[in-house]
């Protein structure tokens, strides 16, 4: 009889699988655009959900940080964490700018090179490039020092910034070329987005790159003895990584025509509250980049919406502390509810 009462009860566990994470997320999205289409008729006398300019400037906005939050999804999943993402648009923006710059500007960081006006291509590799250095720094240190990955990437967050405020001593870099502003216009950060997106979905999913990402992040000593290159892989998930940082860097120049040593700001915070409002596991081995895409869209949803309603700017900032402490704290719950039904 106890047997039976065991087995009855693994039966039933089995059927009470728990919710995917990314149909939560897809809930959450909607209540929260329903409070502001309500709130909205309620305080200001208009629709929310119906403004189609005010919806396209807020998937605009988040896209930047989406591109970014793909790249600190796979970290994430891997077991690590990057905080260095932000500081690596910093730089990134700023020299991919300096190569972008039009020849009728006499101030142009290399006029004197005769280095302007040059190609849309020569702006994006020297952009992708200063994110490669900075991938492989941190792939190294992780992987092969064995660095944790929160220190070696907070070394590169603070370095990182002192580079892009160091390339100009602060000041702004101005006036690209026609042909490198394209890349930010309408809504091309996003189309350049979803394509990022749906390109490492699939990756994560049918390829050896995203079994091994999982399996790392699920448990690192069994998955070096099942033959994975454990460093190596490491390796390549933050080179990854800071490569889409960098793209990030170049589509939010691009789309402001202007390159500041401050973009790019607190941004690896918000690409890490989307991962995890998305469902992916702060512990590593679980998640995807479809529930990322979500918690990216609940975080448009939310900041435009305070804009909608009038909301003072600290208090955005208020919340959005507050959305990164919940989302750690959703995180943590779900864990002990899965390892409880286990």
């Amino acid at each position: 009889m106890r047997n039976a009462g065991v087995a009855m009860g693994q039966v039933e566990k089995q059927r009470r699988k728990p919710w995917p994470a990314e149909l939560n997320a897809l809930i959450g999205l909607i209540a929260i655009m329903l409070i502001f289409e309500i709130v909205g008729w309620s305080l200001v006398g208009q629709s929310f959900l119906l403004n189609k300019l005010r919806l396209s400037i807020m998937i605009t906005q988040v896209a930047v940080v989406g591109i970014l939050a793909v790249g600190v999804t796979q970290v994430i999943i891997s077991g690590g964490i990057d905080l260095s993402g932000g500081s690596i648009i910093g730089a990134s923006a700023m020299i991919a700018m300096s190569f972008a710059q039009i020849g009728t500007y006499p101030r142009a960081i290399f006029a004197a090179q005769g280095l302007v006006d040059l190609p849309i291509i020569v702006p994006i590799l020297v952009g992708l490039l200063v994110a490669l250095m900075c991938g492989l720094i941190n792939g190294a240190l992780i992987a092969y020092v064995k660095l944790p990955p929160f220190i070696a990437t907070l070394g590169m967050m603070v370095s990182a910034r002192g580079v892009a405020l160091w390339f100009t001593k602060g000041q702004p870099i101005s006036f690209p070329t026609n042909a490198f502003m394209s890349i930010g216009d309408g809504l091309t950060p996003v189309w350049i987005f979803i394509g990022i997106a749906v390109l490492f979905s699939l990756i994560l999913k049918y390829t050896l790159y995203g079994k091994h990402t999982y399996a790392i992040g699920s448990n690192q000593a069994a998955a070096r003895m099942s033959g994975i290159n454990v460093e190596r892989h490491l390796m390549l998930v933050y080179v990854i990584a800071s490569l889409l940082a960098g793209l990030a860097g170049i589509v939010l120049i691009a789309r402001s025509q202007t390159a500041q040593p401050v973009f790019g700001t607190m941004n690896e915070l918000d690409a890490i509250a989307m991962t995890v409002i998305g469902g992916v596991s702060l512990s590593g081995g679980r998640g995807s980049i479809l529930g990322t895409a979500l918690g990216m869209l609940i975080f448009g949803v939310i900041f435009s919406g305070f804009i909608f309603l009038s909301v003072d700017a600290y208090y955005q900032n208020m919340v959005k502390g507050a959305i990164i402490v919940g989302a750690v704290a959703l995180d943590q719950w779900r864990q002990k509810r899965q390892a409880r039904d286990a």
